[in-house]
Protein backbone atom coordinates (compact mmCIF):
# COMPACT_ATOMS: atom_id res chain seq x y z
CA UNK A 1 0.00 0.00 0.00
CA UNK A 2 1.26 3.50 -0.90
CA UNK A 3 0.42 4.97 2.56
CA UNK A 4 2.91 2.02 4.19
CA UNK A 5 5.63 2.97 2.25
CA UNK A 6 5.39 6.81 2.43
CA UNK A 7 4.88 6.73 5.97
CA UNK A 8 8.09 4.23 6.02
CA UNK A 9 9.94 6.86 4.02
CA UNK A 10 9.11 9.63 6.79
CA UNK A 11 9.93 7.60 10.06
CA UNK A 12 13.30 6.80 8.36
CA UNK A 13 13.94 10.24 7.30
CA UNK A 14 13.16 11.11 10.88
CA UNK A 15 15.37 8.33 12.58
CA UNK A 16 18.21 8.86 10.45
CA UNK A 17 18.12 12.45 11.10
CA UNK A 18 17.69 11.86 14.79
CA UNK A 19 20.92 9.92 14.92
CA UNK A 20 18.29 7.28 15.98
CA UNK A 21 18.99 3.56 14.67
CA UNK A 22 16.65 1.97 11.83
CA UNK A 23 15.59 -1.56 10.85
CA UNK A 24 14.31 -2.60 7.74
CA UNK A 25 12.88 -6.07 7.00
CA UNK A 26 10.19 -7.37 4.14
CA UNK A 27 7.53 -6.80 6.64
CA UNK A 28 8.19 -3.70 8.86
CA UNK A 29 10.24 -0.91 9.43
CA UNK A 30 11.21 0.17 12.60
CA UNK A 31 12.98 3.38 14.33
CA UNK A 32 14.62 2.61 17.71
CA UNK A 33 14.22 5.71 19.37
CA UNK A 34 15.49 7.31 23.23
CA UNK A 35 13.32 7.42 26.08
CA UNK A 36 11.42 10.32 24.77
CA UNK A 37 11.21 9.55 20.96
CA UNK A 38 10.12 6.13 21.75
CA UNK A 39 10.04 3.36 19.32
CA UNK A 40 7.97 3.30 16.02
CA UNK A 41 6.75 0.56 14.07
CA UNK A 42 5.85 0.28 9.99
CA UNK A 43 4.07 -2.45 9.29
CA UNK A 44 4.88 -2.64 5.23
CA UNK A 45 3.30 -6.24 4.82
CA UNK A 46 -0.18 -8.21 5.60
CA UNK A 47 2.15 -11.56 6.65
CA UNK A 48 5.04 -11.11 8.49
CA UNK A 49 6.65 -14.12 8.84
CA UNK A 50 7.41 -15.74 12.21
CA UNK A 51 10.83 -14.34 12.62
CA UNK A 52 9.89 -10.87 11.98
CA UNK A 53 6.89 -11.31 14.35
CA UNK A 54 9.26 -11.93 16.66
CA UNK A 55 12.07 -9.71 16.30
CA UNK A 56 8.90 -6.96 16.53
CA UNK A 57 7.38 -8.49 20.26
CA UNK A 58 11.41 -8.28 21.28
CA UNK A 59 12.05 -5.09 19.96
CA UNK A 60 8.45 -3.50 21.90
CA UNK A 61 9.41 -5.64 24.93
CA UNK A 62 12.91 -3.68 25.10
CA UNK A 63 11.76 -0.12 24.11
CA UNK A 64 12.80 2.51 25.49
CA UNK A 65 10.41 4.66 25.53
CA UNK A 66 6.53 4.82 24.28
CA UNK A 67 5.49 2.34 21.17
CA UNK A 68 3.86 3.25 18.31
CA UNK A 69 2.86 1.15 15.64
CA UNK A 70 1.10 1.58 12.00
CA UNK A 71 -0.52 -1.05 10.28
CA UNK A 72 -2.55 0.03 7.04
CA UNK A 73 -3.20 -3.60 6.29
CA UNK A 74 -5.27 -4.24 9.62
CA UNK A 75 -3.32 -7.89 9.67
CA UNK A 76 -1.13 -7.75 12.53
CA UNK A 77 -2.18 -8.11 15.91
CA UNK A 78 -0.05 -6.61 18.96
CA UNK A 79 -2.43 -6.99 21.68
CA UNK A 80 -0.18 -10.16 23.14
CA UNK A 81 2.11 -7.15 23.90
CA UNK A 82 -0.41 -5.05 25.97
CA UNK A 83 -0.84 -2.56 23.57
CA UNK A 84 -3.99 -1.07 22.75
CA UNK A 85 -5.45 -0.22 19.10
CA UNK A 86 -8.11 2.07 17.15
CA UNK A 87 -8.49 2.46 13.51
CA UNK A 88 -8.42 5.83 11.11
CA UNK A 89 -8.84 6.11 7.57
CA UNK A 90 -6.10 6.47 4.71
CA UNK A 91 -7.60 9.43 2.66
CA UNK A 92 -6.40 9.93 -1.06
CA UNK A 93 -6.14 12.76 -3.46
CA UNK A 94 -5.77 12.12 -6.72
CA UNK A 95 -3.57 15.00 -9.00
CA UNK A 96 -5.57 18.25 -9.86
CA UNK A 97 -5.44 21.76 -9.26
CA UNK A 98 -4.77 23.51 -6.06
CA UNK A 99 -6.30 26.94 -4.77
CA UNK A 100 -3.67 29.41 -3.14
CA UNK A 101 -4.15 29.52 0.50
CA UNK A 102 -5.39 32.43 2.07
CA UNK A 103 -2.73 32.84 4.93
CA UNK A 104 0.98 32.85 3.94
CA UNK A 105 2.37 29.32 3.87
CA UNK A 106 6.46 28.93 3.87
CA UNK A 107 8.55 26.12 2.85
CA UNK A 108 10.86 25.92 5.23
CA UNK A 109 14.37 26.94 5.40
CA UNK A 110 15.88 28.77 8.31
CA UNK A 111 16.43 27.40 11.59
CA UNK A 112 14.19 29.65 13.26
CA UNK A 113 11.22 28.55 10.97
CA UNK A 114 11.98 24.88 11.34
CA UNK A 115 12.23 25.59 15.45
CA UNK A 116 8.69 27.63 15.01
CA UNK A 117 6.93 24.46 13.22
CA UNK A 118 8.34 21.89 15.52
CA UNK A 119 6.83 24.13 18.64
CA UNK A 120 3.58 24.01 16.62
CA UNK A 121 3.42 20.71 16.28
CA UNK A 122 4.17 19.39 20.03
CA UNK A 123 1.67 21.57 21.17
CA UNK A 124 -0.52 21.08 18.21
CA UNK A 125 -0.76 17.63 19.04
CA UNK A 126 0.06 18.01 22.92
CA UNK A 127 3.23 15.42 22.59
CA UNK A 128 3.48 15.57 26.14
CA UNK A 129 6.58 13.67 25.46
CA UNK A 130 8.59 16.21 24.05
CA UNK A 131 7.82 18.41 27.06
CA UNK A 132 10.02 20.50 28.07
CA UNK A 133 10.39 21.47 24.92
CA UNK A 134 14.12 20.84 23.51
CA UNK A 135 14.73 22.52 20.17
CA UNK A 136 15.73 20.10 17.29
CA UNK A 137 14.71 17.23 18.66
CA UNK A 138 11.59 16.44 16.99
CA UNK A 139 12.61 17.72 13.86
CA UNK A 140 16.29 18.08 13.73
CA UNK A 141 18.02 20.60 11.56
CA UNK A 142 19.00 17.40 9.06
CA UNK A 143 15.40 16.14 8.77
CA UNK A 144 14.59 19.26 5.84
CA UNK A 145 18.09 17.76 3.95
CA UNK A 146 16.19 14.25 3.81
CA UNK A 147 14.82 13.61 0.00
CA UNK A 148 11.62 14.14 -0.44
CA UNK A 149 11.21 15.87 3.16
CA UNK A 150 9.42 18.98 2.98
CA UNK A 151 8.02 21.53 6.44
CA UNK A 152 5.95 24.02 6.15
CA UNK A 153 4.76 26.95 8.25
CA UNK A 154 1.48 29.15 8.00
CA UNK A 155 1.79 32.81 9.32
CA UNK A 156 -1.19 34.96 10.68
CA UNK A 157 -0.62 38.43 10.45
CA UNK A 158 2.89 37.31 10.76
CA UNK A 159 2.95 35.24 13.80
CA UNK A 160 3.67 31.07 13.56
CA UNK A 161 0.00 29.62 13.71
CA UNK A 162 0.07 26.18 12.11
CA UNK A 163 2.60 23.82 10.43
CA UNK A 164 3.24 20.41 8.54
CA UNK A 165 5.15 17.71 6.69
CA UNK A 166 5.12 16.65 3.52
CA UNK A 167 6.83 13.37 1.90
CA UNK A 168 7.50 12.56 -1.79
CA UNK A 169 8.14 8.90 -2.38
CA UNK A 170 7.72 6.71 -5.15
CA UNK A 171 5.67 9.01 -7.12
CA UNK A 172 3.09 9.16 -3.86
CA UNK A 173 2.98 12.54 -1.69
CA UNK A 174 1.59 12.45 1.89
CA UNK A 175 0.89 14.92 4.56
CA UNK A 176 2.05 14.36 7.95
CA UNK A 177 1.95 16.42 11.47
CA UNK A 178 -0.38 19.24 10.19
CA UNK A 179 -1.29 20.99 13.41
CA UNK A 180 -2.53 24.40 14.12
CA UNK A 181 -0.76 26.08 17.49
CA UNK A 182 -4.18 26.55 19.71
CA UNK A 183 -3.99 30.28 19.77
CA UNK A 184 -4.81 29.94 16.03
CA UNK A 185 -7.69 27.21 15.97
CA UNK A 186 -11.11 27.87 13.71
CA UNK A 187 -9.14 31.02 11.73
CA UNK A 188 -8.09 29.03 8.47
CA UNK A 189 -4.96 28.10 9.43
CA UNK A 190 -5.04 24.18 9.03
CA UNK A 191 -6.63 24.62 5.43
CA UNK A 192 -3.75 27.05 4.52
CA UNK A 193 -1.24 24.27 5.78
CA UNK A 194 -2.70 22.13 3.70
CA UNK A 195 -3.14 24.39 0.37
CA UNK A 196 0.47 25.42 0.98
CA UNK A 197 1.61 22.05 0.98
CA UNK A 198 -0.38 20.54 -1.69
CA UNK A 199 0.91 23.34 -4.35
CA UNK A 200 4.17 21.23 -5.27
CA UNK A 201 2.13 17.91 -4.99
CA UNK A 202 -0.45 18.69 -7.26
CA UNK A 203 0.64 16.17 -10.13
CA UNK A 204 0.69 13.41 -7.78
CA UNK A 205 -1.48 11.34 -5.63
CA UNK A 206 -1.78 12.30 -2.12
CA UNK A 207 -2.68 10.55 1.11
CA UNK A 208 -3.01 11.03 4.59
CA UNK A 209 -4.61 9.90 7.87
CA UNK A 210 -7.38 11.63 9.36
CA UNK A 211 -8.56 12.08 12.71
CA UNK A 212 -12.17 12.34 13.45
CA UNK A 213 -11.76 16.28 13.66
CA UNK A 214 -9.78 16.49 10.53
CA UNK A 215 -11.32 14.62 7.63
CA UNK A 216 -14.36 16.88 7.36
CA UNK A 217 -11.68 19.67 6.10
CA UNK A 218 -9.65 17.13 4.42
CA UNK A 219 -12.73 15.76 2.28
CA UNK A 220 -13.54 19.80 1.32
CA UNK A 221 -10.24 19.24 -0.39
CA UNK A 222 -10.81 16.87 -2.19
CA UNK A 223 -9.70 13.43 -0.39
CA UNK A 224 -11.50 10.37 -0.12
CA UNK A 225 -11.43 7.51 2.39
CA UNK A 226 -9.58 4.83 0.64
CA UNK A 227 -9.21 2.39 3.43
CA UNK A 228 -8.70 1.58 7.25
CA UNK A 229 -5.84 1.90 8.84
CA UNK A 230 -5.05 -0.02 12.36
CA UNK A 231 -2.82 1.82 14.98
CA UNK A 232 -1.02 -0.05 18.63
CA UNK A 233 0.45 2.51 21.01
CA UNK A 234 2.03 0.72 24.44
CA UNK A 235 -0.73 1.71 27.68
Amino acid sequence: MRQARNSAALWTATGRSRGHEVIRRRGFVAVDGDVRAGLRILIQEPDLDPGELAELSELVRRAAGPVNAEDPFGSTDLSHLGMRSWQMPVMLRRPGPVDAPALDVIRVRRPEDLQAAERIVIEGFELAGFQPYRPGELFPGALIEQPGVDVFLATHEGVPAGAGVSVVDDGVGSHYWVGTSPAFRSRGVGRAVMLGSLAHLADLPVTLTASKLGRPLYESLGYTVAAPSTWWASQ
